[in-house]
């Protein structure tokens, strides 16, 4: 990646330790002790630039860290699964923390991550409660997939199938019935691609 200015590094870092409560342009030309928002903008479009800053189009306060010039890690949004957002998503929810994680477990674009941490034991033994999961965004999972998805209005970590028009929710504990997705409500969410275990029983 791109050298940073000076105050695109304070920049970020200010960015850093905000970012569960994101400033205004005002409050950060305040803090980076610049004369105007336009210099903070123009910082922020050369974070973007050289690969350190991802942010939503649609809400410049909302942004992703993909990476951390004094620490080899990335940040991604942990969300609840107890509730949607606004809009029937989960990703319009406020995250509940901001994690980061070795950018060795994330094996596509950062900015298309997102962390749950998992509830229930449905998925026992592949995935336990408390566990965190990392997803990529993607709504066009494969068979088999382990996706996080939306049925029903409700949260769920599933095994994704398709039987001919119907779409099956599998799950690993054989003690759960298949659910068959609703197919006015149910959308995918995102594909688990990692699993970080946090509850390990000797």
């Amino acid at each position: 990646m791109k050298a940073l200015h000076p105050k695109q590094i304070k920049l970020l870092e200010i960015l850093k330790n905000n970012i569960s409560d994101p400033l205004t342009m005002e409050e950060l030309a305040d803090r980076l002790d610049v004369c105007g928002k336009s210099v903070v903008f123009h910082h922020i479009k050369q974070l973007e630039k050289k690969g350190y800053l991802k942010r939503n189009p649609a809400n410049p306060r909302d942004y992703i860290i993909l990476k951390d010039p004094e620490r080899n890690v990335i940040y991604l949004k942990m969300y609840g699964m107890a509730k949607c957002g606004p809009a029937g998503t989960i990703l319009d929810g406020t995250p509940t923390r901001i994690v980061p994680v070795d950018p060795s477990m994330v094996y596509f674009p950062a900015c298309k991550g997102f962390m749950v941490e998992a509830k229930g034991d449905s998925m026992e033994h592949l995935i336990s409660p408390k566990d965190w999961l990392i997803v990529e965004i993607n709504h066009s999972p494969k068979n088999k997939d382990v996706v996080v998805c939306v049925n029903n209005g409700e949260v769920m970590v599933k095994r994704f199938s398709k039987d001919g028009d119907s779409v099956i929710l599998q799950s690993e504990n054989p003690f759960y019935t298949p659910i068959v997705a609703d197919p006015q409500t149910f959308h995918v969410e995102g594909i688990v691609r990692s699993i970080i275990k946090r509850n390990v029983s000797c």
